[in-house]
C-alpha cells in the first residue's frame, strides 16, 4: 500500500518505528520517485525481485529520513495517464511521471542472477535540472539481497551528496532487520492475482516475521475488500499505532465498524484521527473521507446537526465528489426536510450525471414534494442518459431505512490527494529539512498549495501557485492547480486560460481532459471532443479520457467526474 499522504498526489513519508536517531542529521535532499528494476539476466522465477528491489528502495530511504512515493502511488499516477503497471519505462517517460508528481529524484535499475550470484544497478536521474548521477553497482550472493541492498541505497544517497553524514553502520541501523524468505513471500503476495494464493504467501511472510507489521496490514485490507470485516479487524490489530501505516488501519478498522453495525466505535475510530489530524499535521487541514464516515457513524447515533456539518465540510473540500452531497441528502430525508434534500441530490447529479442512484433518488424527492414537472424532466433526462432500465427503484419504508441502507460508507482513504508527513509517537524528526532552504523553490510553493487546496483554501493556495511563477513562469503544474481554483470559482474563462498555459509548457492527458470537461460545461461540445481526442492519443488507456470521449460519441455530453 502507501507510505505516504499526498494533497495532490505529493507525500512524506513518515519514519518507521525501528529507526534510531543517527550521529548525525539526516539531509533531505528531494522527493524521490522510485520505478520497478529491470530483469536483464535472471530466470523467470525471480521476477519478483523488480518490484521487491522498488518496495525494499522506497522502505531503506524511507527509514533514512527522505520524502519518497510509495509503489501504490507510482501505480496510480501511471494508471491515470494510461500506463499500465507492467510496461517497461524508457526514461524520458519516467522523467515525465516524475515531472508530473512533482518528484525530485527518479530511482531506477536492473539486476541479473544465476539463482546463487546477484549483480544489482541502480541510478539517480536528477528532475530539475536534469541530470544523471553515476550508476551505482553491487554483487554478491542472492542470499545476501538484503545487506547488498541496504549498501546500494546508501552509495545512492552519496551520489547527491558526497558529504553525505551517515556512515553505512549508521544507515544499516535505521534498516528493519528482515528475512529474504519473508520479504519473498510479501511481495509475491502483493503482485499475486489469485487471491488464493495472495492470502497463502501474505499469511507465510507474517508468520516468518510476526513483528513485521506489513503483511498483516495487506491481508487486512484484503479481507477489508472481500468485505469480510471480522478477519479484517484480526489483522488489522496487528498495526501498531507508531506504524506509517497506523491511519490507514485505524481507518479501515472504522470502516468496519460501520458495515457491522457499531456506529458508537466507528465514531470513536474516525474522531480520534480527525483530532490526530488537527493536532499532528496542518491546523485546517481535514480529510473527506474521514469527515464522511464520523457524519456517518454520528448519524447512527442521532447527532444528525454534528454529521451535517461534516459533510458539507467534505462536500467543499471535494467539490467533484457525489457521495457527500449525497449522504446530506439522506441526512435531510431522514429529518423529513424534503426540499433541502432535492437540493443536495440535484448536487450529486451535477456532480455525477451518470450515477443511477443519484438521479433515482432525486426524482423520488422531487415526486414526494409534489414537483411533478419537474420529476418528469429529471425522468426523461435519466432515460437519454442511462437507457429504459437504467434509473433503480427507491423504496423508503421508514427513516431510518434512508440513512442506513444508502448511505455512502468511503472504504478507504484517497491517500492521493493529500500532502501532509504523518507524525507517529515514534516517528523521527529531521532537523535538517527544517533549516534547509527549499520553502522559496516553485517546487515548495506548489507542494504547499496543494495542501491548501486540498484543505479547501482556496486563496492560500492560490497565494502559493503563484509564488511558484516568478521563479518558473512556465511551471506546468502550478498554473494547472490555479486553473482549478478558477473552475472551483466559476470562473471557466480564466481556468481555460490556465490550463492552456500549463499544456504549453507540459502536455498532459488529465489537462486536457479536464480542459474538455470544462467546455462541455460551456456547452462547447466540438471543443471538448478535439480536447479528449488528443488525451487518448497521448495515452490510450487513460480511462477518464476514454469514458469521457464515448459520452461524446454517444452523443451524451456530461461533465462527470472532473
Amino acid at each position: 500500500m502507501l507510505f505516504f499522504f499526498s494533497a495532490s498526489r505529493i507525500a512524506a513519508q513518515q519514519i518507521a518505528p525501528f529507526s534510531q536517531h543517527p550521529a548525525h542529521p539526516l539531509p533531505q535532499e528531494g522527493i524521490y520517485l522510485v520505478f520497478p528494476f529491470e530483469n536483464v539476466a535472471a530466470p523467470a522465477r525471480l521476477d519478483w525481485i523488480g518490484e521487491g528491489l522498488e518496495e525494499l528502495t522506497i522502505q531503506r530511504l524511507s527509514a533514512a529520513g527522505q520524502q519518497v512515493y510509495s509503489r501504490r502511488g507510482r501505480l496510480n499516477d501511471m494508471d491515470r495517464y494510461g500506463l499500465p503497471a507492467s510496461a517497461k519505462l524508457s526514461r524520458a517517460t519516467m522523467l515525465h511521471i516524475a515531472q508530473e508528481l512533482d518528484a525530485d529524484f527518479v530511482v531506477y535499475g536492473n539486476f541479473t542472477s544465476d539463482g546463487k550470484d546477484f549483480t544489482v544497478n541502480a541510478r539517480l536521474m536528477r528532475v530539475s535540472p536534469t541530470a544523471l548521477l553515476p550508476v551505482v553497482h553491487e554483487s554478491g550472493a542472492l542470499a545476501s539481497l538484503m545487506e547488498l541492498h541496504t549498501r546500494l541505497v546508501w552509495r545512492l544517497l552519496g551520489t547527491c551528496d558526497a558529504k553525505f553524514p551517515v556512515s553505512l553502520p549508521e544507515f544499516a541501523k535505521l534498516q528493519r532487520p528482515l528475512q529474504l524468505a519473508a520479504f519473498e513471500q510479501y511481495i509475491r503476495g502483493l503482485l499475486a492475482n489469485d487471491d488464493v494464493v495472495r492470502v497463502r504467501d501474505l499469511k507465510e511472510a507474517a508468520r516468518l516475521e510476526p513483528d513485521w507489521p506489513d503483511p498483516a496490514f495487506a491481508l487486512g485490507q484484503f479481507y477489508l475488500h472481500r468485505n469480510d470485516c471480522y478477519s479484517a479487524l484480526l489483522w488489522l490489530a496487528k498495526v501498531p499505532p507508531s506504524h506509517e501505516r497506523s491511519v490507514e488501519a485505524n481507518f479501515s478498522v472504522g470502516v468496519c465498524r460501520l458495515r457491522l453495525s457499531q456506529p458508537e466505535k466507528a465514531e470513536q475510530v474516525f474522531a480520534a484521527l480527525q483530532e490526530d489530524l488537527r493536532h499532528n499535521l496542518v491546523s485546517g487541514a481535514d480529510l473527506p473521507e474521514i469527515l464522511n464516515n464520523l457524519a456517518l457513524a454520528r448519524a447512527r447515533l442521532g447527532d444528525v446537526a454534528s454529521a451535517r456539518t461534516a459533510l458539507s465540510r467534505a462536500s467543499d473540500i471535494d467539490p467533484d465528489e457525489d457521495d457527500y452531497p449525497f449522504n446530506l441528502g439522506l441526512l435531510a430525508l431522514r429529518a423529513n426536510d424534503l426540499a433541502s434534500a432535492a437540493i443536495h441530490f440535484r448536487e450529486a447529479v451535477h456532480r455525477e450525471p451518470d450515477n443511477p442512484e443519484d438521479r433515482a433518488f432525486l426524482i423520488y424527492t422531487l415526486e414526494k414534494t409534489r414537483k411533478k414537472s419537474e420529476a418528469a424532466e429529471e425522468r426523461e433526462s435519466a432515460l437519454e442518459a442511462l437507457g429504459p432500465n437504467g434509473l433503480p427503484v427507491v423504496k423508503l419504508e421508514a427513516k431510518k431505512e434512508a440513512a442506513s441502507k444508502y448511505e455512502r460508507i468511503k472504504p478507504e482513504l484517497d491517500t492521493t490527494t493529500l500532502r501532509l508527513e504523518l507524525r507517529g509517537p515514534d516517528s523521527l524528526p529531521s532537523p535538517s529539512a527544517e533549516a534547509a532552504p527549499t520553502t522559496d523553490t516553485p517546487a515548495a510553493h506548489v507542494r504547499l498549495g496543494r495542501l491548501d487546496l486540498a484543505a479547501g483554501r482556496l486563496d492560500a493556495a492560490e497565494k502559493e501557485f503563484r509564488a511558484a511563477l516568478p521563479a518558473d513562469p512556465h511551471n506546468a503544474s502550478a498554473h494547472q492547480e490555479i486553473a482549478e481554483i478558477y473552475r472551483r470559482r466559476g470562473k471557466l474563462e480564466e481556468a481555460i486560460q490556465e490550463l492552456q498555459l500549463s499544456l504549453a509548457a507540459r502536455d498532459s492527458a488529465a489537462v486536457r481532459t479536464t480542459l474538455a470537461r470544462i467546455y462541455l460545461e460551456q456547452k462547447k461540445p466540438d471543443l471538448a471532443r478535439a480536447e479528449v481526442e488528443k488525451a487518448v492519443k497521448l495515452a490510450p488507456t487513460y480511462a477518464d479520457a476514454k469514458e469521457l470521449l464515448e459520452h461524446l460519441q454517444q452523443g451524451k455530453p456530461t461533465g462527470g467526474k472532473k
